[in-house]
């Protein structure tokens, strides 16, 4: 079979656009994914220069880092860390997203958009990135303060929200009445199969990978893992589910299982590199044209993310009784979108609920929030320093519980 050269060049592309766009953030101190995306629209079909030839080749690949990436959150997803916010987290965290839904929704019936659109785009920016908030919660070592633990608490349960509107934003992407009706019965459906996933995912697939573990060989191991990995999130597929969501069971399937955390250290570096191309795959789908003439689209979500999520947790924070001061930073944390928002807009999209200039528009809100929110976090943390001097510390998590696990 002859290879196809011109497959060969976009890779490069690609992986090139990569380096050079994180290497840009890097410098300039910017989670990498600004500057994997950036370098997306630079290859991009419609921006001068260099482009891909086929982009929907390439947005299989990014698949695939979707895949790893809701494996990793699986990982990730720890229960200990949410018992300890347990109220605000489980009851404030769908509090909030509902409260940015009715907003989206109706403040986009005055701005002219359906019905759909406004629930599709308050459902992207009501989740935020649990990877850029994680970033920047490390780089200031604010990870084990309340109001650190509090957003990482409230983005888990966003990360699960994130679930259930792929299983549900297709629903309401049919036309006909009954939606709501149908929406329910798709989910009591979906909750049935879930029994059966979850049943692989918590007795077959650790028993897989302890099997293989005991080869002793890492490649073999790797390769068992990418088989799970995938596996999962194709059985998923099959019985009417997204691929997130049995990359995600997938991932929680071993989250508590020490001895086999080996399973995710092995699979970091290769979710990296597919993690880098969804991101610049994304950035190339964004047409500079199309957002220019849904501008009007872009500053409305803009205030959607940077004040009215501002408002809604703050207002979610003392509703649940934490004091000013961790109300605006676990406030602060939240006012941006990413990588989750574009896997909820990708199902929309893919339903025919919104067009490409939404699609745009919150790939573009996504860069700005995210930019807006590094300067914002670390402007609300720089108060925090400097009011707790004369108020004394600001609700201490305590470290007792939080220890440190020695790699191996």
């Amino acid at each position: 079979m002859e290879p196809n050269p011109l497959l060969f060049r976009d890779l490069t592309y690609i992986f090139l656009a990569a380096v050079l766009g994180g290497l840009v953030a890097w410098r300039l101190r910017l989670p990498l994914i600004l500057g994997f995306v950036l370098g997306g629209i630079a290859i991009s079909p419609f921006t001068p220069g260099p482009h891909l030839s086929d982009l929907h080749t390439f947005e299989v690949f990014a698949e695939v880092g979707v895949v790893l990436l809701m494996f990793s959150i699986g990982f990730e997803f720890s229960i200990s860390d949410l018992k300890r916010v347990k109220w605000v987290a489980l009851l404030g965290g769908p509090i909030g997203i509902l409260w940015m839904l009715g907003i989206a929704v109706g403040t986009g019936r005055l701005t002219g958009l359906g019905a759909r659109e406004g629930l599709v785009i308050g459902a992207a920016v009501s989740v935020a990135s649990t990877m850029v908030l994680a970033r920047l919660l490390n780089d200031s070592g604010q990870m084990t303060t309340t109001h650190g633990r509090v957003m990482i608490g409230i983005t888990l349960v966003e990360d699960l929200a994130v679930i259930c509107m792929t299983v549900m934003l297709p629903v309401f992407g049919g036309s006909g009445d009954g939606s709501l009706w149908k929406a329910a019965w798709t989910l009591g459906k979906a909750l049935l199969l879930l029994i059966p996933l979850v049943f692989l995912a918590i007795k077959v697939i650790p028993r897989i990978l302890r099997r293989a573990k005991l080869t002793c060989n890492m490649e073999l191991f790797l390769l068992v893992v990418i088989a799970v990995c995938l596996g999962t999130a194709a059985l998923a597929q099959a019985v009417g589910f997204s691929v997130a969501l049995g990359a995600f069971l997938a991932g929680l399937s071993i989250s508590g299982l020490q001895d086999l955390h080996d399973a995710h250290t092995q699979l970091v570096p290769l979710r990296d590199a597919f993690v880098a191309l969804f991101f610049v795959s994304l950035g190339t789908l964004i047409d500079p044209k199309v957002l220019f003439h849904n501008l009007p689209l872009l500053g409305w979500m803009l205030v959607l993310i940077v004040i009215g999520k501002f408002l809604v947790w703050a207002a979610v924070l003392r509703l649940f009784g934490y004091s000013s001061s961790t109300a605006i930073g676990v406030a602060s944390g939240l006012t941006q979108i990413g990588e989750l928002s574009f896997v909820v807009v990708q199902v929309a999209r893919s339903a025919g609920m919104v067009g490409e200039g939404v699609f745009s528009a919150v790939i573009a809100a996504s860069l700005i929030s995210i930019f807006l929110n590094v300067f914002i976090v670390r402007g609300a943390f720089a108060w925090l320093a400097r009011k707790r001097p004369r108020t004394g510390p600001i609700e201490p998590a305590g470290l007792a519980g939080c220890e440190r696990v020695a790699c191996p």
